[in-house]
């Protein structure tokens, strides 16, 4: 699969190159070239594939003839190593739970498919590779655990100092060895505008080799698109109408759902759930698309003003608006909605979502209004324990800690302070 630059600006390049750049030479992301859709008998005989066998076949035109077949089977049974179950809440809603991996999080399947791309791609260099990633909340732990002890890999995660949960601080800031955490005085955009700027240096550039672990890389980007299958596979049988309503941040798990549907996956609809960072809301009613700076939320992986991805889904569509909103809603709820959702989700169904999953429900809930028939999925996207004193404060009620949280609870924090790109460029060149 070759890939081209959404600026145009740029050679195109193959997923190898793709993935160990990060962005294009013109600063774009890169998109593949070309989505073959699979057969219908794919779909049709889903029910008797494994969830590795549905993702190998799913994964293989994006990355071949790069990775070898046997690589890249390998890579994906060690990616999919936990389930990914639908719950059922009631005849026209269920959710999906994208939180049985190591740091209890969708972006688990992305950071270690990524990881081990990398990995095997770098066996033989003698180079190290510098993977410098922002994150909001979840990205940076996701990103620790599936790059931890990988061969010539540093990862330096930035986040934003006081606006992610504290376990989600713990899961970033305590395994120590390749990764490194920078503390960072302002909110996740300004942690990403670093980020992005460090790609545009070249007194940096030309010293190392840097590539970006966010949903912009294309291989923490596209894997995403298995979690659509595999739900689709559990619910085809009782519902015709299947929609995702996706908690939307950076809008990377979207977008690899509507990939997922140009491969042929029968979606009838997406719903991008916002926060109030609504962006892509307010598009949708104007056709305006204009960023603006990130608000704190209590569903702090959302906390994003200028989405990356949604360049990506404009691309899909080919800009073309009418198109893009007959498959895409958006909706966007304050923290106050949020809260009172997370109480009817307990006391109507005795399930405890998170904040992030609570604001996908509310997005199910204002589609149904208008299409009654529909089946809506929304994605619970992290353990309601990343989020403890949110959720145990709303709900009045103790959470259990899964073994993944106690492992990390207890331990030290250790992460070093920026407040400028300037910090961030004399750290890296120290390095």
């Amino acid at each position: 699969m070759n890939y081209y630059s959404l600026n145009r600006k740029a050679p195109d390049t193959n997923f190898e190159n793709a993935v160990i750049k990060g962005l294009a030479p013109d600063r774009g992301l890169y998109f593949p070239k070309h989505i073959e859709p699979l057969p219908k008998s794919f779909f049709e005989d889903i029910d008797n594939k494994s969830y590795k066998e549905i993702a190998y076949e799913a994964i293989t035109q994006f990355v071949s003839p790069e990775i070898p077949e046997d690589v890249l089977k390998g890579i994906v049974e060690d990616t999919l190593s936990f389930d990914f179950p639908v719950v059922k809440l009631d005849d026209h809603i269920s959710t999906l739970e994208l939180f049985h991996g190591p740091t209890m999080a969708f972006k688990d399947v992305g950071a270690r498919f990524m990881a081990r791309c990398l990995g095997y791609f770098n066996k033989n260099n003698t180079n190290e590779v510098t993977v410098l990633v922002a994150t909001s909340g979840d990205t940076g732990g996701a990103v620790a655990h599936g790059f931890l002890g990988v061969k010539g890999v540093n990862v330096v995660i930035l986040y934003p100092s006081g606006k992610v949960s504290d376990i989600q601080e713990k899961q970033l800031t305590t395994l120590g060895q390749n990764i490194t955490a920078l503390e960072v005085d302002g909110v996740f955009d300004d942690c990403q505008d670093m980020v992005k700027k460090a790609f545009l240096d070249e007194e940096l550039t030309n010293t190392m080799q840097l590539t970006s672990a966010n949903s912009i890389n294309v291989a923490r980007w596209l894997p995403q698109l298995f979690y659509f299958m595999f739900a689709y596979k559990q619910l085809h049988k009782h519902h015709k109408d299947i929609v995702f309503s996706i908690p939307s941040g950076n809008f990377g798990n979207i977008c690899a759902g509507m990939v997922a549907q140009q491969l042929g996956l029968p979606i009838k609809h997406f719903i991008a759930s916002n926060n109030a960072n609504n962006v892509v809301t307010e598009y949708l009613k104007t056709e305006l698309y204009k960023p603006k700076p990130s608000v704190a939320t209590i569903s702090n992986a959302m906390d994003v003003g200028n989405p990356s991805n949604f360049i990506r889904i404009r691309e899909i569509y080919k800009d073309n608006f009418e198109a893009l909103k007959k498959n895409l809603s958006s909706f966007s709820y304050d923290d106050a909605q949020t809260k009172a959702a997370l109480v009817e989700i307990y006391q109507r169904y005795d399930y405890i979502a998170d904040p992030h999953g609570a604001v996908g429900y509310l997005g199910c809930k204002d589609y149904l209004k208008d299409h009654p028939n529909a089946h809506c999925v929304f994605l619970e996207t992290a353990h309601p324990t990343k989020f403890l004193d949110v959720v145990e404060d709303v709900i009045e009620t103790k959470v259990a800690l899964p073994e993944q949280i106690q492992a990390v609870i207890g331990k030290e924090k250790v992460a070093t302070q920026i407040a400028s790109y300037e910090d961030l460029k004399a750290f890296l060149l120290k390095r």
